[in-house]
């Protein structure tokens, strides 16, 4: 199997694309709080790994003013919508490139920080990938994502609520690493890993809070089909989720989900 070929599929599917901007409307709450530890100043070249949609890509892109950003990311179709809505802002020191930052050479550096916004849980080769990124900087130059902690303190995550309906991911081959939303939750294995990989000055900052979303902002049909479950199984999964969910539902139908992320920091 080639280089993260389970996630090169998945992105790829287009009901990913279709569902990006109601999942947004959780993640994007996080946005600020990444921002405040990568410090993007006026002129930096910026990298954003896992770009999706370009939310945050252009949110670095105005902070640069005069500089660039490049937002590569694994999927062609949000590659594409990132373009999209970076035309239609009219937000011309920005590019959306479709690559793996875990093997692949991207363009417009040497960058002065690199960033993720819950993009680099999905590498199979983690060491490999942030080396990888680490070779994209200048010297000194900073690196700041955020990340999940782990599944018990999010909840909301439906995983556990899917279990019995979805088959257990086979175990990743020799040299390779589970990939997934929780995969870099364990703080100081996430720390190991950065420094086998070559990055210095490694630091680490858990938050968590409370974010008020609609119920297809978490999960809705299509994101049970795309993991596979059939039609006809869909009743007894949503039920499922919805039971799962039930402690967080207001009166008004809304959800307050608790959200409990990191962001890690370095420099090459």
């Amino acid at each position: 199997m080639g280089t993260n070929e389970v996630e090169r599929q998945r992105w790829n599917d287009p009901s990913w694309t279709a569902a990006w901007p109601r999942r947004e409307r959780l993640t994007s709450n996080v946005t600020g709080y990444l921002l405040e530890h990568l410090r993007p100043a006026e002129g930096e070249r910026v990298l954003d790994v896992g770009s999706g949609g370009g939310g945050t890509t252009l949110a670095i892109a105005e902070a640069v003013g005069t500089g660039s950003v490049v937002g590569a990311d694994i999927s062609g179709p949000l590659c594409a919508l990132a373009t999209g809505r970076a035309a239609e802002a009219g937000v011309g020191n920005v590019t959306f490139v479709v690559a793996d930052a875990q093997s692949d050479a991207i363009d417009g550096g040497p960058f002065d920080a690199a960033t993720s916004q819950f993009g680099v849980m999905f590498f199979d080769e983690p060491v490999r990938a942030f080396g990888n990124i680490r070779t994209h900087l200048a010297p000194g130059g900073r690196l700041a994502f955020a990340c999940w902690q782990v599944a018990e303190r999010n909840p909301w995550l439906p995983m556990r609520a899917l279990a019995p309906f979805v088959a257990p991911p086979p175990p990743p081959e020799a040299g390779r690493h589970p990939t997934g939303p929780c995969s870099l939750g364990d703080a100081e294995a996430t720390a190991a890993l950065l420094a086998a990989a070559g990055w210095a000055e490694i630091g680490w900052q858990p938050y968590e809070l409370v974010v008020t979303v609609e119920r297809d902002a978490i999960g809705d049909d299509d994101q049970l089909r795309h993991m596979g479950i059939a039609e006809d199984e869909l009743p007894r999964a949503r039920a499922a989720v919805d039971a799962q969910l039930r402690p967080f539902e207001r009166p008004d139908g809304h959800y307050e989900a608790p959200l409990a992320f990191q962001v890690f920091t370095a420099r090459a």
